[in-house]
């Protein structure tokens, strides 16, 4: 089949004229490199989601705000985290990766730097929330998923459980040296220490990240060389049209249910309020911060492996395991919780660790799987539900311990909602070819 010139104002925008021809890969494929940006990309980015739960006690004893006011300014910014990915992955199409992700930076370092400023309660929801939250968002899992869909045909499950670790990644760089920051010279110095790492990225992204395999001249890693396909334009109304669609499905509210649970297990419960729940018990700030660190180091070895076994077992059944040791494991966290680390919480640390987003490469091969080509945008508005989550229970766990001045009460009830993920993972069906056309009524009688 021939190929046809782009129309003139149809060229993509962040990019020279698609190559005529496709080019060989050379020994070691592009798509490795671009992936690699990405990689450090996100690791810049994760420097802002290591913070919340590190002022929950200065802002507390600075302002005498309550936990439950910080607790929504956090839940703030995770709703809107998830609520804009799915947009994200649609501007991406019609704008460019690097163009969006460059945007987000510079918002994220401008919200991030902004805080130090603040003296009422609304400038933190504001900063921290909606300005943090967008662009954030914007940074969300989502682009690694459209990095991954354009640039790799093979290996798609390690290379989005190696981006997905990246996250973890960040935390583990950043957690100590902004507990350290907070613990001798107060939050400000360590909210300016992520508003620059969020800087430092941009000039990685605009030089070395590219939009499409086509814009180099090569196919995507493991598949065929295909054009880049022109800008889709209506990108708001593309999303909701997605979301529409999917929303008719059962897989689709089964995925964000289990997905929504594991945001609310993780990033609302454990990030936001770990550190506080062990300070509580006695626990240094500095060796809580540190427990979550090493959760950080554990998770990227969880979620590589997730993403090899992605590639060779069935995605619903690993969902279904994972989210129940999660269950487990959060039952059994009350009782570990004391002044001093010691062998048992060490065991919670490195099982929670390899369990912490395990569930991404899974969910998104099932996003693939169910959805096809729309998958990025599908799984943008699963992980908005992840958000959803973890926003309901960042402020839900706050408004738990003023109530009760205890965490307990919350992981009781993130295990027991673990299971019912488990529960509700093992009935997604199966769908064996997604990318097939549905068959026309004149097709289907023939």
């Amino acid at each position: 089949m021939t190929q046809t010139a782009p129309l003139p104002g149809n060229t993509p925008p962040d990019s020279a004229a698609p190559a005529p021809a496709p080019r060989p890969a050379g020994r070691i494929h592009r798509a490795w490199s671009v992936a690699a940006v990405t990689f450090v990309t996100i690791i810049g980015a994760a420097a802002f989601a290591s913070l919340p739960g590190l002022l929950l006690d200065p802002l507390h004893k600075e302002f005498d705000w309550s936990r439950g006011t910080i607790g929504f300014a956090v839940s703030v910014n995770l709703a809107l985290y998830g609520l804009t990915a799915p947009f994200a992955a649609s501007l991406m199409d019609r704008y460019g990766i690097r163009r969006i992700v460059v945007v987000a930076l510079l918002v994220i370092s401008g919200g991030t730097a902004a805080t130090v400023w603040m003296t009422e309660s609304w400038q933190l929801v504001l900063f921290w929330g909606v300005l943090v939250g967008l662009g954030s968002g914007s940074m969300a899992l989502a682009f690694a998923a459209t990095v991954t869909n354009r640039w790799f045909t093979a290996r798609r499950g390690l290379v989005t459980g190696i981006l997905t670790a990246a996250g973890a990644s960040g935390q583990l760089v950043f957690l100590p040296l902004l507990a350290w920051l907070v613990e001798h010279h107060g939050w400000r110095p360590a909210a300016v220490t992520v508003a620059l790492a969020a800087l430092a990225v941009v000039p990685f992204v605009w030089l070395l990240l590219r939009d499409h395999p086509a814009d180099v001249g090569l196919a995507p890693y493991g598949g065929e060389y295909a054009p880049k396909p022109a800008p889709v334009p209506g990108a708001a109304r593309r999303t909701l049209t997605v979301l529409f669609k999917a929303a008719r499905t059962g897989p689709f509210w089964l995925l964000a249910g289990t997905f929504a649970i594991c945001g609310a297990s993780t990033n609302g419960l454990v990030k936001t309020h770990f550190v506080p729940a062990a300070h509580d018990h006695g626990m240094p700030v500095t060796a809580a911060a540190g427990l979550l660190a090493v959760i950080g180091v554990f998770d990227v070895i969880g979620t590589v492996a997730s993403g090899w076994f992605t590639d060779r077992f069935e995605p619903r059944r690993l969902l279904a395991v994972y989210y129940a040791l999660r269950g487990v494991s959060l039952l059994f966290l009350p009782m570990l919780l004391a002044p001093s680390v010691h062998p048992p919480m060490v065991f919670f640390i490195v099982f929670y660790g390899l369990d912490w987003v395990a569930t991404v490469p899974p969910t998104i091969a099932l996003c693939r799987e169910q959805y096809g080509e729309d998958s990025a945008i599908v799984f943008g508005w699963v992980l908005a539900s992840h958000q959803v989550g973890a926003a309901l229970v960042a402020f839900l766990g706050g408004l738990a311990r003023d109530a009760f001045g205890s965490y307990d009460p919350v992981w009781y009830a993130s295990g027991a909602l673990c299971a019912v993920a488990a529960l509700m993972a093992m009935v997604i069906r199966r769908r064996r070819d997604p990318l097939a056309p549905a068959p026309t009524p004149l097709a289907a009688g023939a």
